[in-house]
Formats: structure tokens, sequence, C-alpha cells
């Protein structure tokens, strides 16, 4: 069996923070092995004035016919 990729969900409590998951990953993925497929995060809020944002990374570690 071989792991083809991995989808990572995190909630951020502001933006800066959001981007920094994302650079944080970036800046990981040549060291663990993988290519990052995606990352982006998209804003929450609620009426009673809650924020949140939530970040989604998709790590990839090879294709399918990849050896």
């Amino acid at each position: 069996m071989t792991l083809l990729k991995t989808t990572l969900e995190f909630r951020a409590n502001s933006e800066e923070e959001a981007n920094g998951i994302m650079e944080q990953y970036k800046k990981e993925a040549t060291e663990k092995g993988y290519t990052l497929g995606s990352a982006g995060y998209v804003y929450k809020s609620k009426k009673s004035g809650e924020e949140a944002w939530v970040v989604k990374i998709v790590q990839n570690f090879c294709g399918v016919w990849d050896e």
C-alpha cells in the first residue's frame, strides 16, 4: 500500500495565523518528501461576532503510477 496524498484542515484565529500555517507547510514540503497540491483558507464568521479561518492543505506524496 502506498500513500498518495493527505488533506489537512486547521482552524486559525486570525488571517496572519492562517498564512503562517500555509507558509510552514510550504517550507516543510521538500524536507518531508511531498509536494503541496494546494493550500488556502476560507474566512468564516458568526452573527455573534466570532471569526475563524479554515486552512486546507493538500500534501501529494506520489502519483498513482509512481514507484
